[in-house]
């Protein structure tokens, strides 16, 4: 017989919670209320494009791909085919596509939509932002719009997806000319102006990186682009026909030596993409019971390595940037960037290759930050985080990555205690768990804390 389960509610509905971020993480939490009968909710969002999509899916190009396949890519971690039903109704593909992310944004509009839809007026979106979450009498805290408008909840839930990169160290925007730094490598207009006698320099060499150089050449950039980082690593590519990753059930033992000793030896026997991914379900086990000295050795020596390893390019998506630097149209390169100068309409960008003590002047006509989101709390310019950082309400996790949270999303606050009435999910808690910012790992993580805020429990039975 085939094993079944059932959701028992337990708690009246007469709850509120209120969802600060319609992108990915705050839609499919609000979606999961709904499927486990919780709370009423409201969904507040600032940009209605960015509804159940958030940045990665809404400012996508058609050349962009999800890099994992479709098969591991539904918003349902109870229904693992969920997407690929959904693609095969709409003759997109199947489960081994590696599907546009627009066409995945699509989808979780869709699912979004839907939910609205069948809640009886229980869930509701509302455009606008959050700047302020104030605690009030008994256990209601109080959200202000920037619009003056105030909402009541029981539960302030932060999905606020990535803080936008911070501007690279040795670059000052506003000494170089009008167009030259370009702060969205997803901008519609990256392209515009410049002729193939260009440069442009894309400050990273990851999935950023990858996306910019695509849509600049989707744009019919013809002139060359310079992607530099610390290290120059790039991401690697996903393999068609890869034998399925066969897993650990506990975790490697030791510490971080031991671990590499453990994958190396793992690649030996079955190649390294295997030896990475068999680690998934352990991950978020290990940095767990890691020391903060752990963490902080992985993040300043192996994580460059791990990122690219990891979050892997689609065959197709590798296929392009081999051709680009083939023809010599892209350039991985590692260095650091010492300064950059107008000059005319340009800037001379100079930096220091790695392992020389020379520096290298490179003429670019544009400058665009591909160094991928940051988490550090104290250098955001977000009103709503500048606020609650005030307030004592929140603080950094210990290493700076995003708020800091225990076991149950609760938000840590300035004296270290939870509160219960403001949780936080998505990547801003990766301090904690490190691995929560793909798809895999957040539909889980939203699953839970809707299951809790629902008072709801699994009651496991045997189908008929």
């Amino acid at each position: 017989m085939e094993q079944s389960a059932t959701i028992a509610r337990i708690a009246g509905p007469e709850d509120h919670v209120v969802v600060v971020g319609g992108g990915f993480s705050g839609a499919l939490f609000a979606v999961n209320l709904m499927r486990h009968e919780g709370p009423r909710v409201t969904l507040i969002e600032r940009r209605d494009r960015q509804l159940a999509r958030g940045v990665a899916y809404s400012a996508a190009h058609p050349d962009h791909l999800l890099n994992v396949r479709a098969g591991n890519m539904s918003a349902l971690p109870d229904d693992p085919d969920h997407f690929v039903r959904w693609l095969e109704a709409h003759g997109k593909g199947d489960r081994k596509t590696f599907v546009p992310r627009t066409t995945y944004g699509a989808y979780l509009r869709e699912l979004l939509d839907a939910a609205i839809a069948e809640s009886d007026g229980r869930l509701v979106h509302v455009e606008g932002e959050v700047c302020a979450i104030e605690p009030v009498e008994g256990d209601v805290v109080s959200l202000t719009m920037a619009d003056g408008r105030k909402i009541a909840a029981d539960t302030a839930v932060l999905a606020l997806g990535n803080l936008p990169p911070h501007t690279p160290p040795g670059l000052k925007p506003d000494a170089l000319p009008a167009g030259v730094y370009c702060a969205d490598p997803w901008a519609a207009d990256l392209a515009e102006g410049l002729g193939a006698d260009d440069t442009v320099v894309l400050v990273g060499t990851g999935l950023t990186a990858i996306d910019a150089a695509l849509l600049l050449d989707a744009q019919g950039f013809a002139g060359h682009i310079l992607a530099t980082s610390r290290r120059g690593l790039s991401p690697r590519r996903h393999v068609d026909g890869a034998p399925a990753h066969r897993g650990v059930s506990d975790k490697p033992q030791g510490g971080l030596t031991d671990l590499v000793r453990h994958v190396r030896a793992r690649t030996e026997e079955g190649g390294w993409r295997a030896a990475v991914d068999e680690l998934r379900p352990v991950t978020q086990m290990l940095w767990s019971a890691a020391s903060q000295e752990l963490r902080g050795r992985f993040l300043r020596h192996l994580r460059p390595y791990w990122d690219v390893h990891r979050h892997r390019l689609a065959p197709a998506v590798a296929d392009r940037v081999e051709a680009l630097v083939a023809s010599g149209r892209l350039t991985f390169a590692a260095g650091k960037i010492v300064s950059a100068e107008a000059d005319g309409q340009h800037a001379n960008l100079t930096w220091r290759p790695r392992g020389e003590t020379a520096t290298v002047v490179t003429r670019a006509a544009r400058i665009v930050n591909c160094t991928g989101p940051q988490g550090d709390l104290l250098r955001s310019e977000e009103p709503l985080v500048k606020h609650l950082l005030a307030a004592g309400l929140i603080r950094p996790d210990p290493l700076r990555l995003g708020v800091d949270v225990d076991a149950q999303s609760r938000a840590i606050r300035a004296d270290g205690t939870p509160d219960d009435r403001i949780h936080c999910i998505g990547p801003m808690t990766r301090g904690g768990l490190w691995e929560v910012v793909a798809v895999p790992d957040i539909r889980v993580q939203s699953w839970d804390l809707a299951r809790r805020l629902s008072n709801a429990q699994w009651v496991g039975g045997e189908g008929l």
